[in-house]
């Protein structure tokens, strides 16, 4: 679930060096931004679907408010590298690191993921 799926998509496409193949358009009477996509990598698919109440989740999660519905934790050979390519496409750390040797990031929806060592 995202606000604008496609741009997920083509976040997500970026980030893990796949390809988008599907961007459907909103609906008749939806907004611009809704519609629907995937992203496949050869090891990987990932749906992102239109949520017109989306709300960021929080994390660390905190009572009463939205909990991240999804977490993807990626593999990574060099920590360092890999967040700055995460954020040269668009995710942002979190300023909560329970790890050394892990990073949790936000795509630009607000969904957590984690790059791994």
């Amino acid at each position: 679930m995202a606000p604008d799926p496609r741009e997920l998509a083509r976040f997500y496409a970026t980030l893990l060096g796949g390809r988008i193949t599907a961007l459907d358009p909103a609906l008749p009477g939806e907004p611009e931004q809704a519609g629907w996509a995937q992203v496949r990598t050869p090891n990987l698919t990932l749906n992102f679907e239109f949520e017109q109440h989306w709300r960021v989740p929080s994390w660390p999660a905190e009572a009463d408010r939205q909990t991240a519905t999804q977490h993807l934790d990626i593999q990574v050979d060099d920590l360092a590298s890999a967040v700055e390519w995460a954020i040269a496409c668009g995710a942002r750390t979190a300023d909560f690191q329970p790890q050394d040797d892990v990073r949790v990031m936000f795509d630009p929806a607000g969904h957590p993921f984690c790059l791994c060592r």
